[in-house]
């Protein structure tokens, strides 16, 4: 689904980590951990193409790629029912039923509010639901257990198995204690370069 080789980002001409290489396949899980300011975030940035790196080569044969970072990317004047309508009309996901995912995602009671008055907890609830409304293979995500209270940490637990079980694959970045049990799990401690 994804493979780096050699990838490294630079900073003021200093690499922010290590090279990185890995080949993640369908139905695997790579686990990105270290500590803070390692460059975690920046990676995953990498990996989606938001930014470019320095050096390396990145190979992407995955059926579609869907993003869930620190920014959310949830528009706070929409409701997370039009949000998510909105995030499948612009994906061209149209069969997928917006309730039926605010229901899966616990949302059902908030569905009309605007994104503004919703919780941290709530916010990263409806961005975690734009993961199944792309219906993408492979899902980037940056700390999707931050935010979210012990039924939260269960509920990406469970969105991620049924992604994995389905030949999705996912690379998770993540510095918390709790992280996701999948068989298939590989774990890859980044390293710092001399700018991070």
């Amino acid at each position: 689904m994804l493979s780096a080789s050699q990838i490294v980002f630079e900073r003021y001409f200093e690499p922010v980590f290590e090279p990185v290489n890995f080949d993640l396949k369908s139905g695997e899980l790579l686990l990105v951990t270290g500590a803070n300011g390692c460059g975690k975030t920046t990676l995953i940035r990498v990996l989606a193409g938001i930014l470019h790196p320095t050096s390396g080569q990145l190979d992407l044969k995955a059926a579609g790629m869907a993003y869930v970072g620190h920014y959310l990317g949830i528009k706070d004047d929409l409701s997370v029912v039009e949000n998510l309508r909105f995030m499948r009309d612009f994906l061209g996901t149209s069969g997928t039923s917006c309730e039926q995912l605010i229901s899966q995602v616990g949302l059902t009671r908030v569905a009309e509010q605007q994104a503004r008055t919703l919780s941290a907890g709530q916010r990263k609830r409806c961005a975690l639901a734009r993961l199944l409304v792309s219906e993408a293979q492979l899902w980037l995500l940056d700390e999707p257990y931050s935010n979210l209270d012990q039924e939260g940490v269960e509920l990406v637990d469970i969105l991620l198995n049924r992604h994995l079980d389905a030949g999705g694959a996912c690379v998770l970045a993540t510095h918390g204690a709790h992280r996701p049990q999948w068989a298939g799990t590989t774990d890859y401690h980044l390293v710092s370069g001399a700018a991070a």
